[in-house]
């Protein structure tokens, strides 16, 4: 099974001023109407993988929240743990760090990999447009490394996090905001606490986009084409447009500033963003960046494919490429 950007039926076209689906509707009247995201499920002890995790709220002022997840193993055994700070997708419009599309993979990654993983609940457009999910990204990011010395206000990172290997990660729009946040990182030439290695960035279907149109978008369908174009304007309504560099990395001439040396980009075959990922990886490859860049291609999937259990061969190979890539330091 894989995640699909057709439009839905729907039964009241008429009442629909922005059809958004799969992810959103936008009422003439006003009414947001999500399609994606909004089934949402508890922390738990998950019965399959024994995982445990749990929700924190960072940032009272604003709500914003992480879901934590960490292996059952490490309530007995007290091992460090690498930790993976990521973003879920949803086109900045829709999806939380608890909702149910999400939690399998979380469960099984943090098992597999044995790593800790920090999932942030940012605000979603259009309610809170651009910088709103970047600057909650920010928020979580500096939270985490606030425990680096030990003495934070969350047990479980205090306790299990390795902070040398330390990482960020997403899916589609989340995926783009690990870039962005890479970027600032190398921009404004952050310095990080003594004891706390930033070890790279994961891209998984990374929700990139551009005016101009390359390989499989040109003969993609328009609907689908146009909810593309439609999201970013929608998450950043004061946007230059679709080369803006923060939807389309490739004009971007400070990329190679990127402030990491490793980078994993994850596409699929069948994605309508497949081309993008491919982008984005020849254009930071041949800057002037001087990292190490990888990238998988997973044949016969679609975008999101990894977020629907059972998980088949090729969402098992994304697991061991991104455990390889978070432990060894290689794929």
């Amino acid at each position: 099974m894989a995640f699909s950007f057709a439009p839905l039926p729907l039964s009241n076209p008429e009442e629909i001023l922005h059809d958004l689906s799969p992810f959103i509707l936008i009422h003439k009247n006003g009414k947001i109407e999500r399609l994606l995201g909004d089934d949402v499920v508890p922390p738990s002890i998950d019965p399959i993988t024994g995982t445990h995790s749990k929700d924190v709220i960072i940032a009272p002022e604003t709500g914003l929240s992480v879901r934590i997840y960490v292996p059952g193993s490490m309530t007995s055994e007290k091992q460090k743990l690498a930790v993976l700070v990521y973003f879920h997708g949803g086109g900045f419009v829709a999806g939380t760090a608890s909702s149910a599309i999400f939690q399998p993979f979380h469960n099984k990654l943090a098992l597999q990999a044995n790593i800790m993983i920090v999932s942030v609940d940012y605000r979603n457009a259009p309610e809170h447009p651009y910088p709103a999910p970047f600057d909650d990204a920010w928020t979580a990011l500096q939270w985490v490394v606030s425990h680096a010395e030990g003495n934070g206000d969350e047990p479980w990172i205090n306790e299990y996090a390795d902070f040398k290997r330390l990482f960020i990660g997403g899916e589609s729009a989340g995926a783009n905001i690990s870039h962005q946040i890479a970027m600032r990182i190398g921009l404004e030439k952050v310095k990080f606490k003594d004891g706390v290695v930033f070890g790279g960035i994961i891209l998984i279907h990374p929700y990139f986009w551009g005016e101009t149109l390359m390989g499989g978008e040109v003969d993609a369908d328009v609907k689908e084409r146009n909810v593309m174009e439609k999201l970013w304007r929608f998450a950043n309504p004061f946007t230059s447009g679709l080369d803006d560099p923060i939807i389309n990395p490739g004009s971007d001439v400070n990329i190679g500033k990127l402030g990491c040396k490793r980078v994993l980009v994850c596409v699929a075959e069948k994605d309508l963003l497949r081309d993008r990922g491919w982008y984005y990886y020849q254009v930071l490859d041949k800057s002037e960046w001087g990292g190490v860049i990888n990238i998988i291609e997973a044949k016969g999937e679609g975008h999101a494919f990894h977020l629907f259990p059972p998980f088949g061969e090729n969402a098992i190979t994304l697991i061991k490429t991104m455990s390889m890539f978070i432990n060894n330091g290689d794929i």
